[in-house]
């Protein structure tokens, strides 16, 4: 980590600033003004973050598995000054702009199968929210207006809007309740713990077999969508088999329903794949996408669907999609996703994901050495250690507890930035380097084993 401050008598009065009037979105305002946990950053360079103070930080997560390219992309900038100073924005209600034209046919030029309509939006709650609405418009048209229930799964994460928030596992009843009706939630493919006591490929079966009880038990009638990560971050990161999104679409064939898979975090190149879908060797009606769209230089996103979705609207011309967004594909975001796409393709950036997970992910295992690491799993530059306390019984690390939050401090004091819950997650920039992953390892083992002396006493417990 660099030492070089910033001597600039602006440090300080910015730091207090960011305190005063900057809302942070998930972290306690308390906690930042009394622990000074409030990074306030300057600039940036491939997988390296700099705070004002000239402080480096190799960024472990992509900022939230965005930054897939890279910071400091000059050229992406550019495409942006260049688009604005032509066209920075027109009416997506009536009209459409050249970038957003490009960018559609280009999308649809790369994602599976016949997923070749593009509904753009700002960012993954609005594609989520979006795909939710389509998906009940079209079971309508088709004649069922009785399908508006949703299916998602526990331990999902699906965004923070009203209705994405809804299909969310982890959403918080005492602030935001009563959420949007019709939301019903199933297992989850987990390899490490699974609700069934099963092994593997069995288990993730299982897990899709009891979406279709549900859409029995709910009546197919009434169901218009299933909806899940193909792999899940907020779940633990568990891998399932091909077999399970096989099965989920023979279940959702079977009964009318549409299965709407979230790229939102896995596309891009994330898993090894441009997205995660292509492991699993089936399509979805539906794929919902943003981050990694844009790496983060422009707030972009949007909905795939099929043809087979989108024919409902031929067949029935006199009727639209009830659903606008003012900023669904601004010409300049569009830009930078067309020139950020550009840079995967001259660069390699899926095959090189591909192949530096594979090298991550063998390092990463020799961390199972430890006494508080239970699992390590991942696929791609997408992956994740899982603490334990107890490593026989799996028992997971009390919050109140601190041990995984001491993990995550040392892990930042070190020069790296990530997410350390359960699970401290492993997702640098596409472009990170061999030698910075090393680093990352490095840093994660570090903070593990001064951690565990601290709270030897509480391990095995």
């Amino acid at each position: 980590m660099g030492d070089v401050a910033n001597s600039s008598a602006a440090t300080p009065v910015l730091e207090q600033e960011a305190l005063d009037h900057v809302w942070i979105h998930t972290t306690e305002w308390i906690r930042l003004a009394e622990q000074d946990g409030l990074h306030v950053f300057d600039h940036a360079h491939g997988s390296t973050l700099v705070d004002i103070h000239g402080n480096e930080y190799i960024d472990g997560i992509s900022g939230l598995w965005v930054v897939n390219a890279g910071h400091g992309r000059q050229e992406i900038g550019d495409a942006m000054a260049e688009q604005a100073g032509k066209l920075a924005y027109a009416s997506s209600a009536s009209y459409t702009t050249v970038p957003a034209v490009q960018l559609a046919n280009k999308l649809a030029s790369i994602l599976p199968g016949d997923l070749n309509r593009i509904y753009f939006c700002s960012g993954g709650s609005e594609a989520v929210e979006s795909a939710i609405k389509i998906a009940k418009q079209v079971q309508a048209m088709r004649g069922f207006p009785k399908r508006y229930k949703v299916i998602a799964r526990r331990g999902s994460y699906h965004g923070m809007t009203m209705g994405a928030l809804s299909l969310t596992a982890s959403r918080n009843e005492t602030y935001f309740g009563p959420f949007v009706y019709g939301v019903y939630h199933t297992p989850s493919p987990n390899h490490y713990r699974n609700d069934f006591g099963l092994e593997g490929e069995a288990g993730d079966i299982m897990c899709a077999n009891y979406v279709e009880q549900e859409i029995i038990n709910q009546g197919p009638e009434t169901v218009a969508a299933v909806i899940g990560e193909p792999i899940s971050s907020a779940n633990g990161l568990h891998v399932p088999s091909p077999k399970y999104w096989q099965r989920l679409r023979e279940i959702c064939d079977k009964h009318g329903v549409l299965l709407i898979m979230d790229e939102v975090i896995n596309g891009f190149g994330r898993t090894g794949k441009m997205f995660a879908t292509e492991h699993f060797d089936m399509q979805p009606d539906m794929i919902t996408m943003a981050k990694g769209l844009s790496s983060g230089y422009a707030p972009i996103a949007g909905v795939a669907v099929s043809d087979r979705v989108f024919d409902v609207f031929k067949d029935k011309k006199e009727v639209a999609l009830g659903h606008l967004l003012t900023f669904g594909g601004q010409a300049v975001a569009c830009a930078a996703a067309l020139k950020n796409l550009e840079i995967f393709e001259r660069e390699g950036l899926v095959q090189q994901s591909a192949e530096k997970g594979d090298y991550v992910y063998e390092r990463l295992e020799g961390l199972r050495s430890h006494p508080t690491v239970g699992d390590v799993r991942g696929l791609g530059l997408f992956c994740a250690v899982e603490l334990v306390q107890n490593k026989d019984t799996k028992a997971k690390w009390a919050k109140e507890s601190g041990f995984t939050s001491k993990v995550d401090e040392r892990i930042n004091k070190k020069g790296m930035l990530t997410r350390t819950w359960d699970v401290l997650h492993v997702a640098p920039p596409l472009t990170t380097s061999k030698e910075e992953l090393d680093r990352i390892v490095q840093i994660i083992d570090e903070s593990l084993t001064e951690t565990e002396a601290e709270y030897a006493d509480q391990i095995g417990k």
